[in-house]
């Protein structure tokens, strides 16, 4: 009920008066079924212009910072995040986010629309980074087809560091429904979800028109934070979406 009434009553007509958004492919968006929206990510904002134009519910996994602060600005984000439909996700890694990783197939096997950012946290400097598998991990356990999505300019919305959002044309991208059945049974082969999970990646790259970077957007940030402390780390870098023909499609049997 707090989802519906946020989407179109307290904050959903704010947000479409102050940023116009142009939407592309909502076509692709399956009208029933569990789906996973796959989306980069450049600002918090992603999460709420995102849905905002999807018709049905989207249930994101959220940080679980946002439901475990202390005092009563910590109470009013974990109920505010809880009366939407976000779930806590821990991102420390191994087992830990195991019962997140459960909760988000079990969404998607009942016929829920589950919003997912394979980067794992927000770029830092506006590039695509390395997809985590988890992401194919849900796809593999839950039949459901897999659909990219790209922001365009929700970090100038929403800049890193910046407490105010500013004013700006936004773009939607909403790719074709990315179909993973024909690797049905093979979900724990660690080669199968790094394969999905590139050719995710590829999608996504292709979509955004975002420069490619081969390493994980949290190593990234650890490079960038070594920089700024005197060290000269180099960040790999891929072809953006424009320099790279096609790559190979992986397939089994």
């Amino acid at each position: 009920m707090l989802y519906w009434l946020m989407k179109h009553v307290f904050i959903g007509p704010l947000l479409k008066a102050l940023w116009p958004t142009k939407v592309v492919g909502a076509e692709n968006i399956p009208e029933h079924g569990g789906a996973i929206l796959a989306g980069n990510h450049l600002a918090v904002a992603d999460s709420f212009f995102m849905p905002l134009r999807v018709k049905r519910k989207v249930t994101f996994p959220a940080k679980s910072e946002y439901f475990t602060e202390k005092g009563f600005k910590g109470l009013l984000k974990k109920w505010f995040f809880t009366g939407v439909g976000q779930f806590p996700i821990d991102r420390s890694g191994g087992n830990a986010a195991q019962a997140a990783l459960d909760t988000a197939t079990r969404l998607v096997r009942e016929g829920h629309l589950l919003g997912i950012y394979p980067e794992g946290t927000r770029s830092p400097d506006g590039r695509l980074y390395k997809g985590k598998t988890g992401v194919a991990r849900i796809a593999l356990d839950s039949g459901g087809v897999v659909v990219p999505v790209a922001m365009i300019g929700t970090d100038k919305v929403n800049p890193i560091g910046s407490k105010m959002w500013w004013p700006r044309r936004l773009e939607i991208r909403f790719g074709k429904p990315l179909d993973f059945s024909r690797y049905e049974g093979l979900a724990g082969d660690r080669f199968i979800e790094r394969s999905i999970t590139d050719e995710i990646m590829y999608a996504l790259m292709e979509l955004s028109g975002q420069e490619y970077v081969d390493i994980y957007a949290a190593k990234a940030k650890e490079l960038l934070a070594a920089e700024e402390a005197g060290i000269q780390p180099k960040v790999p870098a891929q072809p953006s979406a424009h320099d790279v023909a096609r790559i190979p499609d992986t397939k089994v049997g």
